[in-house]
């Protein structure tokens, strides 16, 4: 043996050796090794930290069940050795830990200990104040550390369809693929590792007359060689979920969305250990974990072993590490006597088995160094060892089929929660809680035919090993503070009977308060040990503790595999204007609204946002500026009934809407909130343009759609988005007048012949239009609605009617000075002014409301009490007494209490006014009209009297 590798054996490539680096330490694996067994091999024995008191942790397992190895590969965090591959130059690292594992400063809160058990955090830091403690505790949180420079790889998804799912390809996985291929089904069989075969990658044993890997070979060729059946390596199934679909993730890349007429689990079992005291120590390992190792990596753990157990299957790992040459202390079994193929194998091999005897603590601080043995006298011995294997017997792996739907029963015979009735799953083989080889391979076989019958098709055949009884054990003795539980979340069996002690009975609760099965193994090889721990605690049976619920996903899933090629634009197409170009060359300073990217303002050269944005404003106050409205959402409905569907859709009725028109209203959902507002046209006896917001256009339209489709399927009516086919511009000022005439039109323009809130459609600058009389400025507006393809054209000829006409050069302004001149004249906005309890009533539409006798989306909830009670938020303005004193958005206003009475919804400085103003939202706010409060922004507070909101131009002479 060098180092820890042995010289022969293991499915490693011994030709290809592949240098790495862990924590600045430059070593050599082979292809085939995970990191986990390439450190194991090179000696390391601490390879992370815990989290809570950064105690040093080893390997413990050799699968995703992993608590300890929790490691950075780069820029990505949390990875589990025992599931990286190693690669050529591959450069990781452990987490948690400053500066380095062997030495990590963080072990000072060790000292500590007694004063931050479990759940600690719900019972201190509240002196001084918990807001000082909490930056400390986060700064001390999480594991790995997130490179946001990183770019993740493009992730796929893509979608399967087949008759027979096998999840697993261990023995009884196999078993199913090969007889469900067999009987001429479409198979696909997932496996998480690279290597078909699961245990029997670790395990020697005899199929059908021939050495299992000579079977598995077979097998797997003859699986290869079918057309109709698909084989996924390196791929875990992340969940089952409703009506038959499975989500897996390969090569943590591609994620597959399955849907099988049957689903076969043959996702193994997890080995568990036995907690006693110091049972953390690096070099303490699952038995199971130190055989793989040995086996198929052809690494030791160490060089001399104890092994500890409470069941025959574990003694497998004895004597294979026995035949290799290496030397075992001691077989230290909580039962009276063994009998069986296995124990006698460890007797006839030389292995000293002490039965009826435990282990009351590991020796050792880096790494164990010896253990001390307890017998059924209650006296002590010591044994010398570098490694020890535990076993506690293995529970199945039934989360997918809880996922699925499946109730699991407690079986005393296995000491283990096996799958009941209940799902769409089949679990079959240890998944089932069928441990022995021949048993699992006819349980698969069964499943795969699934009742049918095919001639010249046999299972299998394979014998199962005797196995003798298990004991129940869960805690084997020494210091419960020091008898670890979770490894990763430093839970305590002390933490168990003190989360018990509080009441913290229930399993949720039981595991949000102690973390338990909280870490990126969630709980896999401790969950149910802790269960019944707390069952012990409690004085309840297992069957009566239950389990937690089975959540996915199973294990971890990168979120770039997740996100697919949804990212960007792809994820989130941001819009760009038809005259994107124009405004890019007026100077514009694009931001995103709504999903367009539209011009915020045009500042000149040298010219800051601020000034920009008053400048814009006052420009259009005194003479006339365009505003590119394109975005504004625009849904054609047109039928028989589209007028009554749109009376139920709004808060005003709008089937009384005459042709010509336009009218201002409110959508409500069916809570009676607000959610969108815009201005409604009737262009027909049936036929309507329905006005929204720029972010609501596409909402709005699948509202329309639902409740057409699932509720008044009776209407004839047609809703058809047209947001993108027309370009709008909008002309705002005291001058917009003329230079819509100067631009040259068909329209008859005066206010008699084109009062406000009406539309027209004619000719401008010689382009077909539809030009609208609606303000959302406060001042004498059109909006000219063009095809979206000559946008541009349009806005060159109202920018060059200007000159020849003797009016000043119209001012392009962006969507701030938009806001500036809308709060201004105290027009809603809704996203800003209201949000998710704001009722119509509340921003002055109650009237409007009251009115209405006739259905229509949320008037039941409207009148409810809640939504007419006294105190309710009520937008109106706010003017600081002192002239220079700036109103900040999200501003409270202080109650009498010290509490807060409202907030402030929208401000701004008005350029008009030369002072600041805003919107806000105060309880009984329309009642409290001149009252001066008090306005509290981060600390700074000012006063501010409450008034109506408008503040430009109240009579509305400057609209018409």
């Amino acid at each position: 043996m060098s180092g820890h590798r042995l010289r022969i054996g293991g499915r490693i490539d011994r030709d290809r050796p592949l240098g790495f680096r862990f924590e600045g330490r430059s070593l050599v694996g082979f292809a085939g090794d995970t990191l986990a067994s390439a450190l194991l091999a090179s000696g390391v024995s601490i390879v992370g930290r815990s989290f809570k008191y950064h105690r040093p942790r080893g390997l413990f397992a050799a699968g995703p069940e992993e608590p300890n190895a929790i490691i950075q590969l780069g820029p990505r965090p949390d990875l589990k050795a025992t599931q990286v591959l190693l690669e050529e130059g591959l450069e990781a690292g452990p987490v948690n830990c400053w500066p380095g594992s062997r030495f990590d400063a963080g072990a000072a809160i060790g000292l500590a200990k007694r004063f931050l058990p479990a759940g600690f955090y719900y019972k201190t830091f509240k002196w001084p104040d918990w807001n000082w403690w909490e930056p400390l505790i986060r700064r001390a949180a999480g594991l790995g550390r997130v490179d946001p420079t990183a770019s993740a790889p493009e992730g796929q998804r893509r979608s399967l369809h087949c008759d027979v799912l096998v999840i697993g390809a261990g023995p009884a996985g196999m078993a199913a693929a090969l007889a469900a291929g067999a009987a001429g089904l479409r198979v696909v069989l997932a496996e998480q590792d690279r290597l078909l075969g699961g245990s029997l990658l670790v395990d020697r044993g005899e199929i059908d007359g021939m050495p299992s890997d000579q079977w598995l070979e077979r097998a797997e060729a003859t699986l290869a060689a079918r057309r109709e059946t698909t084989i996924l390596r390196r791929t875990t199934v992340l969940g089952c979920y409703d009506h038959g679909l499975v989500a897996a993730v390969e090569r943590e890349r591609i994620v597959w969305k399955i849907r099988a007429a049957r689903v076969v689990v043959a996702t193994g079992a997890i080995e568990r250990p036995i907690a006693f005291q110091d049972d953390d120590r690096p070099g303490v390992m699952l038995a199971g974990a130190v055989r793989a190792y040995l086996n198929r990596w052809a690494a030791a753990a160490g060089r001399r072993l104890v092994l500890f157990t409470n069941n025959d299957e574990a003694y497998r790992t004895a004597i294979d590490w026995r035949q290799a040459g290496l030397d075992v202390a001691a077989i230290v079994d909580a039962r009276r006597s063994t009998e069986g193929a296995l124990p006698d194998a460890a007797r006839a091999a030389g292995i000293r088995i002490v039965t009826n005897a435990t282990l009351d603590r590991a020796l050792g601080r880096g790494r164990v160094r010896g253990v001390v043995l307890r017998d059924g006298t209650g006296k002590t011995s010591h044994i010398d060892c570098d490694t020890v294997a535990v076993s506690g017997g293995r529970d199945p792996a039934v989360a997918l089929f809880v996922q699925a739907g499946g109730k699991l029963a407690w079986q005393d015979q296995i000491a283990a929660f096996v799958p009941g009735d209940g799902g769409y799953t089949t679990p079959v083989g240890a998944a089932a809680g069928l441990f022995g080889l021949g048993s699992a391979l006819a349980h698969g076989h069964a499943a795969g035919l699934a009742g049918q019958t095919v001639p010249d098709i046999l299972p299998p055949a394979a014998e199962d090993a005797a196995q003798g009884t298990i004991l129940a054990l869960w805690h084997a003795g020494g210091d419960p503070a020091r008898s670890w539980v979770d490894r990763a979340s430093d839970v305590t069996v002390a933490d168990v009977g003190m989360a018990a002690g509080e009441g913290y009975v229930s399993v949720e609760h039981y595991k949000r308060y102690t973390t338990s099965g909280m870490s990126p193994d969630q709980g896999k090889s401790s969950g149910v040990l802790a269960l019944s721990l707390l069952g012990r605690a409690t004085g309840r049976v297992q069957a009566d503790v239950g389990t937690t619920r089975f959540r996915p996903p199973w294990d971890p899933v990168p979120i770039s595999a997740l996100v697919g090629a949804d990212r960007g634009q792809r994820l989130r197409p941001v819009l760009h204007l038809a005259a994107h170009d124009r405004h890019a060359a007026l100077g514009a300073a694009f931001e995103e609204y709504g999903g367009w990217m539209r011009p915020a303002c045009y500042p000149a050269p040298g010219e800051g946002r601020e000034a920009a944005i008053r400048r814009e404003a006052a420009a259009v106050r005194a003479g006339v500026g365009l505003f590119d409205a394109s975005p504004l959402g625009k849904i054609d409905v047109r039928g028989p009934d589209a007028g009554r569907f749109l009376d139920r859709m709004y808060i005003h009725r709008l089937s009384t809407l005459k042709p010509g028109r336009l009218r201002y209203t409110l959508a409500a959902n069916e809570a009676g909130i607000v959610q969108d507002d815009g201005v409604v046209a009737r262009l027909g006896p049936d036929r309507f343009l329905v006005g929204t917001t720029s972010g609501g256009a596409v909402r709005m339209a699948e509202a329309f759609e639902e409740w057409l489709q699932c509720e008044w399927v009776d209407l004839e009516v047609f809703v058809t988005p047209v947001t993108q086919q027309w370009g709008v511009v909008n002309l705002a000022g005291p001058q917009a007048r003329a230079l819509l005439a100067a631009a040259g039109t068909d329209i008859e323009l005066e206010t008699a012949a084109f009062p406000h809130m009406t539309f027209r459609e004619g000719l401008v600058a010689g382009i077909s239009a539809r030009v609208s009389r609606v303000s959302f400025t406060g001042e004498l507006s059109y909006e000219v609605a063009v095809p979206a393809g000559r946008t541009a054209e349009l806005w060159d000829a109202l920018t060059a009617a200007a000159g020849p006409a003797g009016i000043a050069p119209p001012v392009p302004f962006g969507i701030e000075a938009l806001m500036v001149l809308r709060i201004e004249k105290g027009y809603l906005h809704v996203g800003a002014d209201t949000d998710g309890t704001t009722y119509p009533a509340d921003c002055g539409f109650g009237d409007v409301v009251a009115k209405r006798t006739d259905d229509f989306v949320g008037r039941r909830s409207m009148r409810r009490p809640d939504a007419v009670r006294d105190g309710r938020l009520q937008l109106v303005g706010l003017l600081p007494e002192a002239a220079d004193a700036k109103l900040a958005a999200g501003a409270h206003i202080v109650a009498a209490d010290e509490g807060s009475d409202g907030h402030v919804s929208s401000a701004c400085w008005s350029p008009a006014l030369g002072r600041s103003v805003g919107l806000a939202m105060i309880r009984n706010g329309r009642a409290r009209l001149d009252e001066t409060v008090t306005v509290d922004d981060l600390g700074r507070r000012l006063r501010a009297r409450i008034v109506r909101p408008v503040f430009v131009d109240p009579d509305g002479t400057r609209l018409k």
